[in-house]
């Protein structure tokens, strides 16, 4: 399943967005969408000036922008200024730029690829593949991910049905079971690998993958005996989840004679 929070790269740069469910629209970050478009060095002072502008104009375009916690430079999660696609539409008219046109092009396409998904949501996957492969990634190592992809949906359903609800509270859960399987929280697993704001699962091992996929799967399928419900009760379980998988990592570390974490940031080299 395409990841509700997520990168896409347009001219070689990053633009944030998150699927609204709900509403079943994309919004994508203004300020990154600005970068682009305009080549500026500092992007926020140029989208400031254009909302003291639209504003003055009594712009309903200004009107629609709405904001949403995305993940910061520093890694960090905070509001920034969103748009959905139409929006961003009009608001791409305020910005004069030889990049105007492709832009709108691509944001199109991209819009009409998650209508497709939803319709047929092995097209998403087919995606997922095609991307991996130009990154550089081992047919093994896509074959894993993706399925990996799919037990995380099983798993965070299964929260859904726990009462689980803010994004901060299935961060909370994930943080329980990946400390309770390689004694590290993402944080630290993450600075283990010298990681910053890329994908910790799109940089792990084919061996950390199997022992993450065995962790969430476990308490995926403890939660369905136990149906606990608060976050407290989901963290319990997420604790034993995670314990089941270090119990393996642990037997295959003596088997190997070595840990089980690699330092390698790509999977690619490894």
């Amino acid at each position: 399943m395409p990841n509700k929070k997520s990168l896409l790269i347009f001219d070689q740069k990053e633009i944030r967005r998150h699927w609204d469910e709900d509403k079943e629209l994309w919004y994508f970050s203004v300020i990154d969408v600005v970068a682009v478009l305009t080549d500026s060095t500092i992007p926020k002072r140029y989208w400031t000036d254009l909302k003291s502008k639209l504003i003055g104009e009594g712009s309903e375009t200004y009107e629609k922008i709405v904001q949403l916690k995305m993940t910061a430079p520093d890694g960090k999660m905070r509001l920034t200024d969103v748009a959905d696609t139409q929006t961003l539409f009009r608001l791409i008219q305020s910005i004069p730029s030889p990049k105007a046109e492709p832009f709108k092009l691509w944001l199109a396409q991209v819009g009409y690829q998650r209508v497709e998904e939803i319709e047929d949501p092995e097209l998403a996957f087919d995606r997922a593949i095609e991307t991996y492969i130009k990154k550089g990634y081992t047919k093994q190592w896509i074959n894993q991910r993706l399925k990996s992809i799919d037990i995380r949906k099983e798993l965070t359903d299964e929260w859904r049905e726990g009462g689980i609800t803010k994004q901060e509270e299935f961060a909370i859960l994930t943080d329980e079971i990946t400390k309770a399987w390689s004694d590290k929280s993402v944080k630290e697993y993450k600075q283990h690998k010298g990681l910053h704001k890329e994908s910790l699962r799109d940089n792990m091992t084919n061996l950390e993958i199997v022992l993450n996929m065995l962790a969430e799967t476990t308490t995926a399928e403890i939660s369905k005996v136990k149906k606990p419900k608060g976050l407290s009760k989901n963290k319990a379980v997420a604790k034993e989840g995670g314990t089941v998988a270090k119990i393996a990592k642990l037997e295959i570390e003596k088997r190997i004679g070595k840990d089980v974490i690699s330092e390698e940031k790509n999977n690619k080299l490894i």
